[in-house]
């Protein structure tokens, strides 16, 4: 008897496909209503689930029904008022009664939207629908951390797991021929020399030859029945070889200025900014690295723990963090072995002097090794100097370097769409 185990990932009384197809056709509705829900909660409660409504007029089905007109002789089950053949009269007001959907009424019950929960990885497909790491290119790789099985030919050792069935059955078929070919060979010439025996003359039979020919006949019989049909030395196995499993390196660079000019509100707004990044980085790439550099008038490179959370005050110096993200660069991540990104958040406020400073190093420095460039302004008030040096790279290298404002919380969604949308391939 034969058993088919089903182990899909599916929870109890839940079917995995028709929820996928479900989420497919009603996708506009959902989509909707994951943003608006976005734009509610805060970005460090991204990672739980979330309940949708649809409408239900939304999620009504087609189905076929008998029209109002022509002569209806029908008794429905149950009634106990009408017999057939009774003439009803025609409801005023023109047409019959509604569902009672929008009005009110003081007896029965309303129609209710259709709710489900999305899972939290469900919610995350589509907080970053469409949403991309732009221009990642395979790099040279440097180290090969990550390997996987793959089939290098056929082994006789091996896990009952990977019996090669066919190559098996195929050595067990040669096998059985090449041990039959002398001994049904021996047999035939003994079954001729046994016939020619038995057609000699009486006079001339030798009984002693008949019966030696017989019993070697018996024994070739018995040895070729007792060749196995499947043997040990049969047994072929699939060989599988670790084989470095290519992938690319990408290095994401998070810069956030933690001047006096940016206040609280500002440094909230970036570190909301930063944690959606995180999130969206590691949801979507396992071979990305986080460089947090924090900076006012010097540039420190820390851990996600002091970026997020530690205070600073002072002054405003840009460049410093730009030359602190190209020598790490120069010391740990060689352009052509890492796909190099960098996202930056500040206030746009900066030194008097240093925007030009930043505009040559961009220029002459970090442009030619990243992939993309990322800045938002966290500010309500007119761009300054930094503005002014960026849009200048940003004429140069329009499809690597992108800009935008952020005034409140509720744009720092739809500004990161815009900063990661998928963009088409030139």
């Amino acid at each position: 008897m034969s058993y088919f185990i089903d182990r899909r990932p599916n929870a109890r009384n839940k079917s995995a496909v028709n929820r996928q197809r479900f989420l497919q056709r009603y996708r506009s509705h959902i989509k909707r209503a994951v943003e608006e829900s976005v734009n509610r909660r805060s970005i460090t409660d991204m990672e739980r689930g979330e309940k949708v409504s649809i409408p239900a007029k939304d999620i009504s089905e087609p189905s076929f029904q008998h029209g109002p007109g022509g002569r209806r002789t029908v008794v429905s089950p149950g009634n106990k008022e009408f017999a057939e053949g009774d003439r009803l009269r025609r409801p005023s007001g023109g047409g019959g009664g509604g569902s009672g959907e929008g009005q009110a009424s003081d007896q029965g019950e309303g129609v209710d939207e259709f709710v489900f929960t999305l899972s939290r990885e469900e919610f995350l497909d589509f907080v970053f629908d469409g949403l991309e790491l732009p221009h990642l290119e395979r790099k040279q790789l440097r180290v090969l951390e990550e390997t996987r099985p793959v089939r290098a030919g056929i082994s006789k050792e091996g896990v009952p797991a990977r019996i090669n069935i066919v190559r098996s059955m195929r050595e067990a078929q040669a096998r059985r021929i090449g041990m039959k070919a002398p001994l049904k060979r021996a047999l035939r010439e003994a079954c001729e020399a046994l016939a020619l025996e038995e057609r000699k003359d009486p006079v001339l039979r030798n009984p002693a030859r008949i019966d030696e020919l017989k019993l070697e006949i018996e024994r070739l019989e018995k040895r070729i029945a007792s060749i196995p049909f499947l043997d040990t030395y049969d047994l072929r196995y699939n060989h599988l070889t670790h084989q470095p499993m290519p992938s690319n390196q990408a290095v994401m660079f998070c810069i956030m200025d933690v001047s006096g000019s940016m206040t609280q509100a500002h440094k909230d707004i970036g570190k909301r900014f930063f944690l959606l990044l995180y999130l969206f980085l590691e949801r979507n790439y396992e071979k990305v690295e986080l460089v947090f550099v924090r900076h006012h008038t010097v540039a420190k490179e820390v851990d996600e723990e002091e970026f997020f959370y530690s205070r600073e005050t002072g002054g405003t110096i840009v460049s410093s963090a730009l030359t602190l993200v190209n020598s790490i660069i120069e010391a740990r991540y060689a352009p052509e072995e890492w796909n190099l990104y960098v996202a930056q958040a500040s206030d746009g406020d900066n030194w008097d002097d240093d925007s030009s400073t930043c505009l040559e190093l961009l220029d002459e420095s970090l442009m030619p090794k990243l992939q993309y460039f990322t800045y938002v302004e966290i500010t309500p008030h007119a761009h300054q100097a930094l503005w002014e040096a960026y849009d200048t790279v940003k004429a140069a290298y329009p499809e690597r370097f992108a800009m935008q404002q952020i005034v409140q919380a509720e744009d720092i969604y739809p500004v990161f769409r815009e900063l990661f949308r998928q963009r088409a391939q030139s």
